[in-house]
Order: C-alpha cells, then structure tokens, then sequence
C-alpha cells in the first residue's frame, strides 16, 4: 500500500523524497563515526532547521512549516530508516519540547521561542522524568516555591533528550502535593538561568549520537512569565503532550523497522550458501514475509493515530497501540535482522547491530510498553 498516495498525494511525497535525500547525503556518511564517539551533531541540526524538519507541526506564522502529523510521521520514519539516533531527536525536539509552547504557550511565549526552535536555531529539550519516578511521573520529587515574582526550582531531572546542547528547555516541576494531579507546573527555561545546568552524557547501548543527561536545578529562579499555563496545569499538559509523542516514537520504530527488514532483505539476496540465495531458504523467506507482514501493520497503526490526532479528535488508545505494536515490532525486526546476517550481523562492518541497539529504547522512552497495555485497558473500559 502506498501511504504517500492515500493521504496528501504529491506533497507529502516531495516531503518523503527530501527527508529520504537529506538522511541519505547528510547522515548516512557519517552516522558510525557519531555512533562511535557518541557525537551529537548540532550542526545538522541547525541544516536541518532549513529543510523544514524542525518546526513541522508549527505554524507558517511562528516560521515553522505548517504540516500535519502525516507529514511528521514521514520525516521521522525516513531519517530513522538510515540512523535512530537522529530520528529520536527530531521527534524529541518537535514533538516534546516545541510542541508543548506551540500548544500550551500563550502568544508572547509562542512569538519568542518558537521561530528559534522551528528554524533549528535553538534545540529544545523537554523534562519530565526523574532518577527516581520513571513510570510514576506523578511521583516527582523536583519542587518550585513562590518567592514574589519568581519560582525557586530545585531537584533534577534524568535522562533528558538534548539537556545538554539545548538552548531552552520545557520543565514539569511540583508547586502542590504529591498525589495531586494538580500539583505540578510546567516552566520555559532557557539556557544560561542561574541555577540551571546539565550533568555528563549517557554512555548508552544504542541511539549514541542522541543527546541524552540530566538537568539540575539549584535554587533556579524563573520568572512567573515563563509559566507554560496556569500554576497547576503542567501534570495534565504533559499527558496530552506525551499522547502526541506516541505517534512521534511509533514513526521511529517504524522507521528503524524499515531500515533493519531493508538491509536483511538486501543481504540474503546477495548472501548465497548450498548453491542459491538464503532468501529462497524457507527458514529466511519465512522471517521475512513476517517481518514485512508486521511492518505493514504497525504503519497502519500509526498512520490511523496520526490521522485522528490531525483531526483534533481523541486518539489516547490508537497512539498507544500504535507506539506499542511499532516499538515491539522495531526490537523483532531488529533481531531478525541479526539472525538473518548470522555472524555478520554481529560485527560493526554490516547496519543490522546498530538497528538492534537503537530499537530496545522504543520500548522503553515516552512510556514503556508495560505503560502503554496500562493506557490502553483503561481506554477499553471507559
């Protein structure tokens, strides 16, 4: 099925075209050498910012590009096919960090950091996690206390896409009780706020060219004006926020799905034992036809949530399965891949061990998937 024909025809197969020509020129050449190093190439990201990629959701009058979550889905779905690691944060930037400004944000806040954010000029970071909540957010233990105009922030956050190279990052912090829904705000801080830093770099398995540290705040004063919202708000923003992110990492599945079946299709083609191919061995053709079959599938998914969300309309359950069916099928994909290269797959000559080491995260970032069947009962006995 061709998803580029069923949706906005033409258009949004230029778009697939120019992210497929900019992964494959600016990415490919150099995504072992980031993987390596763990570089987060900051550079590319301010490119990128002129291709449109970083302000896809936003508005033509904010600067951004003013598409739809279709349009999105093909940008991250294609540049993950080449490297995750710059497929999550692509996501990460549009999806957490900008989207929640463009939909939370008054029309001061919207004007001062979303033309930044859109044109790649500034990279946004987004934090919610801590070392110890994880799963249960609503457990935060980073406060912010009135003090006459300012909130006085104090605590950390842990694993936070892009804490270090961002020039502003969105933060949800505890004003209220523990347990209360209604006792946490989210905060615009930007880069260089006294009291405001970052820790070291993550030394990850998989997707090591994206950013990944902790922020700490140490007696952080934020102005009131930097409130995302109300005081309160920032527990019931940060779900409808992550609602959206699940089409964001069900497209970096998907992606990195396509790009681990691409590259085992390809060698058993190519690879021949016992006079043929490998792929008109049962046991190979078999792996593929269900890799393929599962694929096809998870884009349904997440093509269907994406439409929904597009649409204004409630798609709690369908961004979580699709971020659940995609994420799973990312990691079988991936490890079919291996199996498929055999003792080549295992080596750093052939693309099929990054694959598997940047898809596990898919099922574990912006929800693991134990959270996500959570999500998705719930929703069924509504």
């Amino acid at each position: 099925m061709n998803y580029l024909e069923t949706e906005t025809g033409e258009t949004l197969e230029m778009i697939q075209q120019s992210a497929k020509d900019f992964a494959e020129n600016y990415i490919r050449p150099h995504l072992m050498e980031w993987d390596e190093s763990q570089k987060f190439p900051v550079e590319l990201f301010h490119k990128m910012g002129d291709y449109g990629f970083m302000g896809i959701l936003v508005p033509e009058i904010y600067g951004g590009s003013g598409l739809g979550y279709q349009e999105y889905i093909t940008v991250v779905d294609e540049i993950s096919k080449v490297c995750g690691s710059i497929g999550l944060s692509v996501a990460a930037h549009n999806s957490l960090c900008t989207n929640h400004i463009l939909t939370f944000g008054n029309e001061e806040q919207k004007h001062k950091y979303l033309p930044k954010l859109a044109s790649g000029q500034w990279i946004g970071a987004w934090g919610l996690t801590e070392t110890g909540t994880g799963s249960d957010a609503g457990g935060m233990t980073t406060t912010a206390v009135e003090d006459g105009d300012y909130f006085v922030l104090n605590g950390s956050k842990n694993f936070i896409t892009h804490a270090i190279s961002s020039e502003v990052s969105v933060v949800i912090v505890r004003t209220g009780e523990k347990g209360d829904s209604h006792g946490m705000t989210a905060f615009i801080i930007e880069k260089g706020t006294e009291g405001f830093s970052s820790g070291k770099k993550e030394n990850k398995l998989g997707m090591r060219a994206s950013e990944t540290a902790c922020l700490f705040f140490d007696n952080c004063r934020v102005h009131k004006d930097n409130i995302l919202g109300h005081v309160g708000d920032g527990f019931v923003q940060s779900l409808k926020i992550l609602d959206g992110g699940r089409i964001s990492i069900a497209a970096l599945s998907l992606g990195i799905a396509k790009g681990a079946y691409e590259a085992a299709l390809k060698y058993a083609q190519e690879r021949h034992q016992f006079g043929k191919s490998i792929i008109n061995f049962q046991g190979i053709s078999f792996k593929l036809a269900e890799m393929a079959t599962k694929i096809e599938a998870a884009e349904l998914l997440t093509r269907n949530a994406g439409n929904l969300k597009n649409q204004g309309k409630k798609m709690t359950k369908e961004g979580a399965m699709a971020k659940l069916f995609a994420s799973e099928t990312a990691v079988e994909v991936a490890t079919e891949g291996i199996q498929i290269h055999g003792g080549y797959g295992y080596t750093k000559d052939f693309p099929a061990e990054k694959y598997y080491r940047d898809a596990k995260l898919c099922t574990i970032g912006e929800g693991t998937s134990e959270i996500q069947k959570i999500v998705i009962c719930r929703e069924l006995v509504k």
